[in-house]
Formats: structure tokens, C-alpha cells, sequence
């Protein structure tokens, strides 16, 4: 790949760029700074500063880590809960099933809008102001899918409850960032939060197919869904603001102290959006590393969704299961995700942290954090291979079912690991963007997958359709080992270092 020679495709030259149109439209108010004073709080009061969020105590900071962990929870579970209760939408409105499972599928490509609303609040408001404002708006939205009379409001408000219930899943990490240090704390709370949006869906088929069969009605998937979303808004409401920027302000604002100069509103919020998708989408199509892990990631995530239709197809058609059975059939790869956060923290401690040392003062390269992907790459291919195969009726139905625990755990480390490359690979400056461009892409899979599933199952069998997408894996999986050896090389030509 020839090094790219126009200035204007440059990482900081795209930003200067962004500012100098966004500025140009009004100027930047001048501030004078008052007699005596001086002239803004840009920082804290000292590294002891106890309104500094990362001072504060061990359970004040583990109660602030868990109110994004358990929102994104409940709006992940939203996403598998629904399938039970995909046979039911079709006997009441009369559909076929895959305008049935549009609620499934748009209610995915609602979550890859988290950071579009997310940011902006978070930047001009904080990080609570996103929880209060868009968990209200989530719970009224699946209020109205309960209440549906017609397929096409069922579609509507799944779309809009996920879309508004996403900016946790994107603001999450910023939280985690805002109260903990990497070497402290850190990086076990991000493994945390990023365990949640694995678990929801993992064990959403097991909560929405006992609902299904003692309740005998999806719309109960949704009330069961409010019930469990509903309580984490409570605890919301007594928490702290933990950005630095809207602490900074407010602290400003009460000693009567300018704080640093703002842009206009409507041009701070066109500023944004160009950060948020113009600055992603430009990474996914200019930047390899992030154009190859959002594709091996995002053909991942569309597995995990293609088996929210194929796991009833295959255990319903071979095994007699019933509703709630299938959602036990999940737990092997609820399994899987338990066992690769020991695996990620195995690894970082005997691997990473031993480079890490070896590195000081200076940082391991990013391409050290990819062990963890490089050895969850296999658990794709296999745990396919191993479904696609067993999935008979003259096997038991455990054999399949055990498939599922190294799917989620290739799944999970795979993820873990890529995610922990790209933010050192980018750092705080870009890291955010690489993260969006991935999950953009997910998302996009995870609503595209099932559309075709079914079909596809139905035409090809159910050994042939699932080695189908084996054979992808088995494609996908040198990603990580050519990311390794050709990465200083790729970080080197890139736009965004």
C-alpha cells in the first residue's frame, strides 16, 4: 500500500478541517478575565481534588460502574428476548416471518445508533443528564410495543426503544473512564460493562421462553422487560456526574469564574456529528485494522443473531424442544462469555503485564494485546463445526448444546482482545471513533443476519447452512495473527496516530 501523499486525508488535518468550518460560522465569544481572579477552572484542585471522581470511595465508584453495566443489560436483553415470541406476532397480526422479525432485526440497527444521541448530551449536558433523559424515552418505547395493535407500531416503537436506549451502551465506557484508571481498576470494569452486552443477549431466549410458556402471550416479553430495565432508572436518580468537563462548569459556575470559552450551540452540536459518524465511517473505509476488525466482529455479532432463528429452527425440528427448553439450549453460550473474562484476565496478567514491565517506562505495542483475539479465533470455527454436525437426532441435544460454550467464548475474547488493540492503536484522540466505526457495522450484521436465516437453513440443511458460515470463520481467522506481524507496519501509514 502506497503511503497516501494528500494532506487533506490526514487524521488531524480532517479535524482541523471540522473546526475551522464549524468556528467559521460564529466566532468564539472573548471572555475578560475578572480582577483578581483567574480566568477559567480547567482542571481540579490538585490530584486529591475530592470532586475528581476518580477519588472518590471504592463503593461509590463500583455504584457508578454498575449503572451502566446493568442498563446495558436490560437493553441488550431486549434484543433476544423478543425472538420467543416471534411465532406468537405472527398467529396475531397475520405476518409472515420475516416481517415478524423485523422486531428483532431493526431493534439491533436501533442500537447502532447509541452514540449519534448519546454524544452530544453527554458533551453538553454529562453522563447522568444521558441516563435520565434516554431511559425514560427506552421504557416508554417498549410500553408502546406491549400495547401494539398492529404490526406496524410493534416495529416503530422496537425500532425507537433501542435507539434510545443505546447511548448507555456508548457512554458506558466514557463513564468507566471518568471514574477509573486503567492500571487501577480500569480494565476490569470495561471488561465488565463489555461482558453485560454479551450476557443480555445470551440469556434473553432462556428469560423471554419461560415468559412464552407461563405467560402464553409476547407481549409479556415486553412488561417482563420494563419490570427489569424499569428499577435501574431509580437507581439513576441519586447518582453523581462524573465528566470532568460538566463538573469543571458547574464549579465555575458557583465560584463565579468564566468557564472556557464554548462554541456556539448549534455549531458545537454540528461538530459533533461530524466527530460521531463522519469521523467513524471515514475509518472504516480508509483504515485496514479498523475495516478488518469491525468485518470479523461484525460477521461474529451476525452469527450470534442468526442463532436467536436458528437455534428454534434446529432444536424445535430435531429435538421437540419447547419454548423454555430453548432458551436453555442458550446457556452454553452464556457459559462461554463467564469463561473468557477468566481467559482475557489469564492472559493479560501472564502474557500482557509481563510485557508491559519489559517495555518500562515505554508502553507494550498495541499488537501485544491481541494474544487473547488470536487465540479465541479458533473457538468460531470449531464451535460451528462442532453444532453444524452434532445437531441430529440420533445425538443427543446436550452435544449441540455444549457447541454454544466455545462460541461465546471465541465470541467474547475475540471482541475483548480487538477492542483493547484498537484503543491503544488509536488512542483517546481516535480510540472512540475506531469503536463506533466496529460498532456500526455490528449492529448493521446483527440486524441484516436474520433476514436470511431461516431461508437459508431451509435451502442448504442445518449442517450445511451452519459449516457455511464455519467456513467464514476459518476465512476470518488470520485477521488477528496478520494484524500482529503487519501492524507497526499498517500503524505507521495511518491517518489517525
Amino acid at each position: 500500500m502506497a503511503p497516501r501523499s494528500a494532506p487533506s486525508t490526514t487524521g488531524n488535518d480532517y479535524d482541523e478541517s471540522v473546526k475551522k468550518s464549524v468556528t467559521s460560522l460564529t466566532p468564539l465569544p472573548s471572555v475578560p478575565p475578572l480582577p483578581g481572579k483567574p480566568d477559567a477552572i480547567t482542571d481540579w484542585d490538585g490530584p486529591a481534588d475530592p470532586a475528581n471522581p476518580k477519588n472518590w470511595s471504592l463503593g461509590l465508584r463500583i455504584y457508578h460502574t454498575m449503572l451502566p453495566a446493568l442498563y446495558g443489560f436490560s437493553v441488550s436483553l431486549g434484543t433476544s428476548a423478543y425472538s420467543p415470541g416471534v411465532f406468537d406476532v405472527m398467529d396475531e397480526f397475520r405476518v409472515s416471518q420475516p416481517v415478524a422479525l423485523l422486531g428483532l432485526s431493526l431493534y439491533a440497527l436501533g442500537l447502532a445508533l447509541g452514540p449519534v444521541i448519546g454524544a452530544p448530551i453527554s458533551e453538553t449536558r454529562g453522563r447522568k443528564a444521558v441516563y435520565l433523559i434516554t431511559l425514560p424515552i427506552f421504557l416508554l418505547f417498549t410500553t408502546g410495543a406491549g400495547l401494539a395493535r398492529n404490526i406496524q407500531t410493534l416495529i416503530i416503537c422496537r425500532f425507537l426503544s433501542a435507539t434510545f436506549g443505546s447511548p448507555a451502551l456508548a457512554v458506558g465506557a466514557g463513564t468507566v473512564a471518568d471514574i477509573w484508571d486503567m492500571e487501577h481498576g480500569g480494565g476490569l470494569a470495561t471488561v465488565l460493562i463489555t461482558c453485560t452486552f454479551f450476557l443480555g443477549p445470551s440469556l434473553g431466549p432462556l428469560i423471554g421462553g419461560y415468559t412464552m410458556e407461563t405467560r402464553g402471550d409476547w407481549r409479556w416479553l415486553m412488561w417482563v422487560l420494563l419490570l427489569i430495565a424499569g428499577p435501574i432508572g431509580l437507581l439513576v436518580l441519586p447518582s453523581k456526574e462524573t465528566s470532568k468537563k460538566i463538573i469543571l462548569a458547574r464549579r465555575a459556575k458557583q465560584r463565579g469564574l468564566p468557564g472556557p470559552p464554548k462554541l456556539p450551540p448549534s455549531a458545537a452540536l454540528k461538530m459533533l456529528l461530524v466527530v460521531t459518524l463522519g469521523r467513524p465511517l471515514k475509518m472504516l473505509t480508509m483504515e485496514p485494522i479498523v475495516m478488518s476488525w469491525a468485518l470479523y466482529h461484525a460477521f461474529v455479532f451476525g452469527v450470534l443473531f442468526a442463532f436467536f432463528d436458528s437455534y428454534p429452527y434446529v432444536f424445535i425440528s430435531v429435538y421437540g424442544f419447547s419454548a423454555g427448553q430453548i432458551g436453555l439450549a442458550f446457556l452454553g453460550i452464556f457459559i462461554g462469555t463467564l469463561l473468557a473474562v477468566f481467559t482475557f484476565a489469564l492472559i493479560d496478567k501472564t502474557v500482557y503485564q509481563k510485557k508491559k514491565v519489559a517495555c518500562a517506562p515505554a508502553k507494550p505495542p498495541p499488537e501485544e494485546r491481541l494474544y487473547t483475539s488470536m487465540l479465541g479465533a479458533f473457538g468460531i470455527p470449531i464451535a460451528l463445526f462442532w453444532f453444524a454436525w452434532t445437531a441430529r437426532a440420533d445425538v443427543h441435544f446436550m452435544v449441540p448444546i455444549v457447541a454454544g460454550i466455545p462460541f461465546g467464548w471465541g465470541t467474547v475474547t475475540l471482541f475483548l482482545g480487538g477492542m483493547t488493540f484498537l484503543l491503544d492503536t488509536y488512542g483517546a484522540m481516535y480510540g472512540a471513533s475506531a469503536v463506533a466505526a466496529n460498532g456500526i457495522l455490528r449492529y448493521a450484521f446483527g440486524a441484516g443476519f436474520p433476514m436470511f436465516t431461516i431461508q437459508m437453513y431451509e435451502k442448504l440443511g442445518i449442517a450445511w447452512a451452519t459449516s457455511l458460515l464455519a467456513f467464514i470463520g476459518i476465512g476470518m481467522l488470520p485477521i488477528p495473527f496478520v494484524l500482529y506481524k503487519f501492524g507497526p507496519a499498517l500503524r505507521a501509514r495511518s491517518s489517525f496516530q
